[in-house]
């Protein structure tokens, strides 16, 4: 077996206190209020531009975004028991079930905390009709209380059947709210990166802690296990997904973690998708062999081909280019890849992954207009494999959109071959 950091590089990554602590957050509470301060007026000013009242919020994400109120974010994906309204004004709304109101005790974000209505068939079973009937009363009311006298124009980002129907009878005219909430979350602060940076140094920590326990006999879920501990521990909150594979289980991509048991040599491969401390996504991929073995040279083959189409993809990020230009000037994936290429060549990134998604020149059906801009936060992607052949190697790396050009935001080694 191979000494357990062969790359010291990668040691260099945990807590250099030492590893059995936690990472500890060294940035002020006046970052974080003056990233509240900005994401809110982000929103504010895109519910004013399209002349709506207001945003009627159900994504927790998104609740996050504009107001930082943190509620059982996963639970809350799938049971709509919160949500808040946000006036063109700038008069905010946390709606929550009456035991959660502390929550958002002492955020100067929020103006009002009101007791939510849950009318989900989870909670109101044949009440359904008639509880959301007084839901959208007490929404309506609402909009009325802040000047909408004549006609009501709400956007909102996910609204089920129901609310909205109830809605629409009242008068209400709802607008698509999901554009002004990807547009709002586009342009970051400077604190913003200030508290992704953190993020990405709790996710680079965990990262070094997988490269430590990428061992023969240890399965997929062990290793992935090293990443979720040290997010927990250090304030993180949650991984999107479990894209952790070893050996043949890399291609194709998109098998979740298993118990399969990694060997010698096996391509291991995976895709972070952390949601860290403050609420920030450290999104990376990184691809090494188990036991840090000599990669064989099917491997250096797959490996030096994702490294050339993240160096060429990275060199084109400037601001001002067109998205269709650089889907046009991106690394021509060889014929022997394409079967298997990534989804896309790079999306943006920011609470979650986000607004823009850039595809390859053969994915062009899905061409999004758009051009870089300075405050935008990317992730450019690599993925690459043979059709039902071999192993993949998935790399991945978050770059911050400057005046000048791309800044790297993470910078934990590749492999060197």
């Amino acid at each position: 077996m191979a000494e357990v950091f062969k790359d010291p590089r990668k040691r260099e990554y945990l807590n250099a206190e030492g590893a059995d602590r936690p990472l500890r957050s060294p940035i002020p509470h006046e970052t974080l209020v003056a990233a509240r301060g900005y994401r809110k007026r982000r929103l504010v000013e895109q519910v004013a531009a399209r002349d709506c009242t207001a945003i009627l919020l159900f994504d927790p994400v998104n609740i996050r975004y504009a107001l930082d109120v943190s509620n059982m974010q996963v639970w809350a994906t799938h049971n709509p028991f919160h949500y808040a309204l946000v006036f063109a004004d700038g008069h905010a709304i946390d709606f929550e079930f009456e035991a959660a109101a502390h929550l958002a005790k002492g955020l100067e974000t929020v103006d009002e905390v009101r007791p939510a209505w849950a009318w989900y068939y989870m909670y109101s079973g044949e009440n359904l009709a008639e509880w959301v009937e007084r839901w959208a009363d007490e929404i309506v009311d609402a909009l009325r209380e802040r000047g909408g006298g004549g006609d009501l124009r709400l956007a909102s980002d996910r609204l089920e059947l129901p609310g909205a129907d109830a809605l629409r009878r009242r008068g209400v005219s709802l607008v698509e709210g999901q554009e002004l909430t990807e547009q709002a979350r586009l342009i970051k602060s400077a604190e913003e990166i200030t508290l992704m940076r953190w993020t990405i140094r709790v996710c680079e920590a965990g990262m070094a802690r997988m490269y430590e326990q990428s061992l023969a006999g240890r399965t997929e879920q062990e290793i992935w296990a090293e990443l979720h501990y040290e997010n927990i521990r250090s304030g993180g909150e949650w991984l999107e997904t479990r894209l952790c594979a070893v050996g043949q289980r890399t291609n194709p991509w998109y098998q979740e973690c298993s118990d399969h048991v990694a060997q010698t040599g096996d391509m291991l491969a995976f895709d972070t998708d952390m949601i860290g401390p403050y609420g920030y996504c450290a999104d990376l991929s990184r691809s090494w062999t188990i036991d840090h073995a000599a990669m064989t040279a099917q491997q250096r083959a797959l490996y030096g081909a994702a490294r050339e189409q993240i160096d060429h993809n990275l060199r084109l990020v400037q601001p001002g280019l067109d998205f269709r230009e650089y889907t046009e000037r991106s690394w021509p994936i060889p014929g022997r890849y394409l079967a298997n290429r990534y989804s896309c060549l790079l999306h943006g990134v920011g609470l979650a992954d986000e607004y823009p998604g850039v595809y390859a020149p053969q994915d062009a059906e899905w061409f999004l207009a758009g051009e870089f801009q300075p405050g935008m936060v990317v992730c450019v992607e690599s993925l690459i494999a043979e059709d039902g052949v071999g192993e993949a190697v998935k790399l991945e790396t978050q770059v911050l959109v400057t005046e000048a050009g791309a800044e790297r935001l993470d910078s934990f080694p590749w492999e060197d071959l």
